[in-house]
C-alpha cells in the first residue's frame, strides 16, 4: 500500500517541474527580450539561417562557375564583385552562409553527443571513471585548440565532413568538463534524492531529473562553441586544410582573393565582414543567455 501511495506523488513531482520549466521559459523570453544585445545577436542569427535556407534562390549566379570577367568591382550585377576568374562573391558568400552554419552547428551537436554523456556520466558516479575522463580531457585541453585541429586535419585530410570531425573533437573537453560541474551541483538536491528513495533507475535519474537542470551552461557554451567553431573553420580554410573548393568557404576565399586585394578589396571584405557578424551574432546570443539564464537574476 505504500508503494502505490508513492507513485502518485512521483507523478505529481514530474507535473510540478513541467510546470516549473515552462514559468522558467517565460522568464528566460521577458529577460531576452530586455536585452538588446541578445536580441541583435537572435537577429544576425535569423538572418544568416534565412539565407542559408533560401540561398539557391537568393544567390543570381552559380558559385563556382563564372559569371564574367574576373576582377570586377562591385556593380548592380555584382554586388560584391568578381574574383579572379569571374565568379560572383555576392553568390559565393550567401551559399558559403549554409557551409558555415552546417559546420559550426554541425561540429557542436557531434562534440554535444559524445561530451554531455562523458560529463553527466562522470559527475554522477566519480570514482575512477570520473578521475579518468576527467584526466583524459585535462590532456586533450593541455593543446592549444588551434593547433590541435591543424593536427587533426593534417591525419585526416581537408575536406568539409573532416572539419566538423576536428571541431567537434577539440569541443569534447569543454562540454564534458561544464556538464560535470553541473551535474555535481545537481545531483545532491532534493528531487533527486526524492528519486533515488523511490528506486528510480539511474537513466531515468540522469535524464529526466538532473540533465534538465543543467541545460543552461550547456545552451550558453553551445551557443559561443558554434562562433568559435565558425571562426576556427575559417582559419583552417584559409590555410588549406579546410572546405576545399569549389564548396564555397569564406576562409577560403579570403586567402584565394588576398593577392587581388589592391585591385579590388570588396572581395576581400566581403566575405571577411560575413565571418565577423556570424561570429558576432553568436557571441552576442551566447553572452546575452549567460545573464538570462544566471541563477541570481532568474531568483
Amino acid at each position: 500500500m505504500a508503494a502505490e501511495r508513492e507513485a502518485p506523488r512521483v507523478d505529481g513531482a514530474h507535473t510540478e517541474e513541467d510546470q516549473e520549466f515552462e514559468g522558467m521559459s517565460a522568464i528566460l523570453w521577458r529577460k531576452m527580450r530586455r536585452n538588446k544585445s541578445a536580441m541583435a545577436g537572435l537577429m544576425i542569427i535569423a538572418l544568416l539561417l534565412f539565407l542559408a535556407v533560401f540561398a539557391d534562390w537568393i544567390a543570381p549566379f552559380s558559385y563556382e562557375n563564372p559569371a564574367g570577367e574576373g576582377l570586377q568591382t562591385p556593380s548592380w550585377r555584382h554586388p560584391f564583385g568578381t574574383d579572379g576568374i569571374g565568379r560572383d562573391m555576392f553568390s559565393r558568400v550567401i551559399h558559403g552562409t549554409r557551409v558555415a552554419l552546417f559546420i559550426g552547428s554541425g561540429s557542436i551537436v557531434l562534440a554535444i553527443t559524445v561530451g554531455i554523456p562523458l560529463g553527466v556520466c562522470a559527475g554522477y558516479y566519480g570514482g575512477w571513471f570520473d578521475m579518468t575522463v576527467m584526466r583524459l580531457m585535462d590532456l586533450f585541453l593541455a593543446f592549444p585548440i588551434f593547433l590541435l585541429a591543424i593536427l587533426i586535419m593534417v591525419i585526416l585530410g581537408p575536406s568539409t565532413a573532416n572539419v566538423v570531425v576536428a571541431l567537434a573533437f577539440v569541443r569534447i573537453p569543454i562540454f564534458a568538463r561544464v556538464v560535470r560541474g553541473s551535474v555535481l551541483a545537481v545531483k545532491e538536491k532534493e528531487y533527486v534524492e526524492g528519486a533515488r528513495a523511490v528506486s528510480s533507475p539511474d537513466f531515468h535519474i540522469l535524464f529526466r531529473h538532473i540533465l534538465p537542470n543543467c541545460m543552461a551552461p550547456i545552451i550558453v557554451t553551445a551557443s559561443l562553441s558554434i562562433a568559435f567553431a565558425i571562426l576556427v573553420e575559417a582559419s583552417l580554410s584559409f590555410l588549406g586544410l579546410g572546405t576545399q573548393p569549389p564548396v564555397p568557404s569564406w576562409g577560403f576565399d579570403l586567402k584565394q582573393n588576398l593577392i587581388s586585394l589592391e585591385d579590388t578589396a570588396s572581395i576581400v571584405v566581403a566575405p571577411g565582414l560575413a565571418i565577423m557578424f556570424t561570429v558576432l551574432g553568436f557571441n552576442l546570443l551566447g553572452d546575452g543567455l549567460r545573464d538570462a539564464l544566471d541563477p541570481r537574476t532568474i531568483e
